[in-house]
């Protein structure tokens, strides 16, 4: 049996999408989410291992990390959250939520598996926003706590380095988490057509970008943000 993929998030739209890819490549899966019915099934379905924890409790969440067992060939955070708000209506509780799930989360998940990382020489992936970079109205809250994201990232390939850490920053895309914006055919579109390729993501998008990350593939690439996002965090094709 190959070392293990620790997929957090596992149940949501890009975590399952990875999920399903790295399977499909015959990777060893240990899966991890908190809505344990979703994670069974995709656990059945793809013959793979989980544990349910949620990320915002230290405990669980090492106790589930730890359960893949002593080697870990790789480490993917698919947990986040869209908390859009002008900064007048931001309280103190939606600045901390959001960092403690996108940044401490994401730090915490990879100090438990940090051991495990070392002893193959494993990758991380995180996942940013094109709103850490790209300055948009309402976004002061998850905006800042992608932008800590991003920081983490390049901090922790740097420090655990020769294990490679690498960050992707998608634009709006269709999953679940995204539903409020998404499920607005008229929104949709109009969010769409600002990017220079004139569609929302997929998570597969993103799946696709974390997959080759993951694999030895991507073995001199590391302390990377890379942008999933039609082009719209860096190019203007409008004048």
């Amino acid at each position: 049996m190959s070392d293990p993929i620790v997929i957090l998030g596992a149940t949501g739209g890009v975590g399952a999408a990875l999920a399903r890819t790295l399977a499909a490549r015959g990777a060893d899966l240990h899966l991890i989410g908190r809505d344990g019915a979703a994670l069974a099934a995709l656990a059945t379905e793809l013959g793979a291992r989980h544990a349910m924890a949620d990320v915002t409790d230290d405990a669980g969440l090492t106790a589930a990390i730890a359960a893949a067992g002593p080697r870990i060939a790789g480490l993917a955070y698919c947990v986040g959250s869209i908390v859009m708000k002008p900064l007048k209506r931001a309280t103190v509780a939606d600045f901390a939520d959001t960092y403690a799930l996108n940044v401490i989360g994401a730090a915490r998940a990879v100090a438990a598996a940090e051991v495990g990382l070392r002893a193959t020489g494993g990758a991380v992936v995180l996942f940013s926003s094109v709103a850490a970079r790209a300055g948009f109205p309402n976004h002061t809250v998850i905006g800042s706590a992608k932008a800590a994201v991003e920081g983490l990232a390049i901090a922790l390939a740097a420090e655990l380095a020769p294990v490679r850490v690498n960050c992707i920053a998608p634009s709006l895309s269709r999953t679940k988490m995204a539903a409020g914006l998404t499920g607005n055919e008229a929104m949709a579109k109009a969010i769409a057509a600002q990017h220079p390729i004139p569609r929302l993501g997929e998570a597969e998008d993103s799946a696709a970008l974390a997959a080759f990350l993951l694999s030895a593939d991507a073995g001199w690439i590391t302390g990377q943000i890379i942008g999933v996002d039609g082009g719209r965090g860096i190019l203007r094709t409008k004048p």
